[in-house]
């Protein structure tokens, strides 16, 4: 069962399952929302992108995204699994049965692609012809080589396949691993091999580019039970180091613009692969940095991503910035064989991606006519609804109106389709005892600080959990309550806390007892030994 939760946990962030009921607002690192069980005055409602965990300061509940869905609707876990799974795309039969023969296809089909790797990098290293088209026509130096893992699939039908045979893989496997083609032979014929790595560094497929002018170009690994593309990022294993060390990330086309970049020394470069970008790449990024450019074309489609990634971005709090100047080439891989140096420049010469776009269409469009002032106003206003800032939305507003020579009122009167509200889903209301609630916090207040509190919490011994969402939660708690207090104050607040939950625990066996001791009126001997532990514990 677990493997088919990490997997749903993989497709769907935790932020887009608590949006559904809450409104989430930006908080640093994390998201703030109110309670969906209506208990807080004030936002106490936490999410944890990166976690991937919430946590309720008011109602003292928390956990993934499955205990949320269970709490909200309440619901059972297999309903919650059901309901998130059908929402992810995960056919549950599909993984039914036995989570262990699930993860045991992912062992052996991680094997096979990473012997596939190994296989075609030899084969390359022993085709001369490939390795001019690679190292010259290309070219790429050993290091870029090594470094992307490239490779080459020899034209035979099946060369792959019979090499995998021999190291006892069967069919199903390599189906699995997303090699066969609708014949059972090799699906990569005569190409040149670059693996698609996760951020782990474990291969999980393969783009393949043809060397001459055969279509198609480029041929990926199909969607398998290791690979997807909506939310695979080409390139990210190998630009982390260089995103966070630089604080920015750039976001080009092709996979081999990625590669060129990487070569060029602009190793923050990454690229969707085979798909447009969605949402979940840029939250991805978003863990990484706020600071995101495009490098796309600049014909209708480009412009089009771009204004796609605006209104994503929004939501997100991402800078979103345009690198346009290609001097004259099509695209970065381009302008990289031209001369890398203008590449790096351009990276740093970037524009507002708002900016940019008004740009474009100032030049595209005659402001001169009414007719293009009303088209040119319409997209600026389209744009400018995107964004969430209050300062940034008049600054373009203002802008706007300046080179229409109008006022910003006529434009605010200008009627665009407007967004449907959301509407938040319906959440169970039922709540638990005030006493249970307090109770329940100080226990996990408790558990935080001797998990997290260093000196102070060391004298604490209460008994800690061992599932790793809980000690998530955990970390959560002591980050937001107590990540500021020095060591002495928190010292005196666990002495404090667990004094007063020592008191509620007492109090509650002895209520616990008291209920008991009526049900076993007739049992002398069981009487007196209730009573006994009743004194005892209000003696201590």
């Amino acid at each position: 069962m677990e493997e088919t939760k990490e997997e749903i946990k993989a497709r769907l962030p935790v932020e887009d399952v608590v949006g559904d009921y809450i409104e989430l607002k930006r908080a640093g690192r994390s998201l703030k929302g109110r309670s969906p069980w209506g208990v807080d005055k004030t936002p106490s409602f936490m999410v944890s992108p990166e976690k991937g965990i919430w946590h309720d300061f008011s109602a003292n509940k928390g956990g993934d995204i499955f205990t949320f869905i269970m709490e909200v609707e309440g619901i059972s876990f297999r309903e919650a699994l059901e309901k998130l799974a059908a929402r992810a795309g995960v056919e549950l039969k599909k993984y039914g049965g036995d989570d262990k023969k699930i993860a045991q296809r992912k062992v052996r089909a991680r094997e096979a692609l990473e012997l596939s790797t190994k296989y075609y990098q030899f084969a390359l290293s022993k085709n001369q012809e490939v390795c001019k088209y690679v190292f010259y026509k290309r070219n790429m130096n050993k290091a870029t080589v090594k470094e992307f893992r490239i490779g080459y699939s020899p034209r035979s039908g099946r060369a792959l396949t019979k090499f995998l045979a021999t190291k006892n893989y069967r069919q199903a496997e390599l189906s699995d691993a997303g090699l066969l083609n609708q014949y059972g032979g090799d699906l990569f014929r005569g190409r040149m091999m670059v693996p698609f790595i996760d951020t782990n560094g474990v291969v999980i497929g393969f783009t393949a580019r043809v060397l001459d002018k055969s279509e198609p170009k480029y041929l990926n690994t199909p969607e398998t039970l290791l690979f997807n593309k909506s939310r695979f990022i080409f390139g990210l294993y190998q630009a982390k180091p260089a995103i966070r060390e630089k604080n920015y990330v750039v976001i080009v086309e092709g996979n081999m613009d990625v590669i060129s970049s990487h070569q060029a020394g602009v190793k923050t470069a990454v690229a969707t692969s085979g798909t447009a970008m969605t949402e979940q790449h840029l939250k991805i990024l978003s863990r990484l940095t706020s600071d995101v450019r495009l490098a796309y074309d600049g014909d209708e489609a480009g412009l089009r991503a771009t204004e796609r990634a605006i209104n994503m971005a929004g939501a997100l709090g991402i800078s979103l910035s345009v690198i346009s100047d290609y001097h004259g080439c099509k695209d970065p891989d381009e302008l990289i064989q031209k001369d890398a140096k203008l590449w790096q420049d351009a990276v740093e010469h970037y524009k507002p991606a708002v900016d940019f776009l008004l740009e474009r269409y100032e030049e595209k469009l005659n402001l001169n006519t009414a007719g293009g002032k009303k088209e040119y106003s319409d997209v600026a206003m389209r744009l400018i609804s995107y964004l969430t800032d209050p300062v940034e939305k008049k600054h373009y507003e203002q802008l706007v109106a300046k080179r229409l020579d109008v006022t910003v009122e006529d434009l605010k009167a200008k009627k665009l389709p407007s967004p449907r509200p959301k509407r938040f889903k319906q959440v169970k209301t039922e709540r638990p005892s005030a006493e249970q609630i307090a109770y329940n916090k100080m226990k996990d207040s408790l558990l935080s600080i001797q998990l997290f509190g260093g000196a102070a919490g060391a004298k604490l011994n209460y008994e800690i959990p061992s599932d790793e969402t809980k000690l998530d939660e955990l970390n959560m708690i002591f980050e937001t309550k107590y990540g500021k207090y020095d060591e002495r104050t928190l010292a005196k607040e666990a002495e404090e806390l667990s004094a007063r939950y020592d008191k509620i625990v007492k109090r509650m066996k002895v209520e616990e007892l008291t209920a008991e001791l009526a049900e076993v009126e007739d049992d002398e001997e069981k009487t007196n030994e209730i009573l006994r532990e009743i004194k005892q514990l209000q003696n201590v």
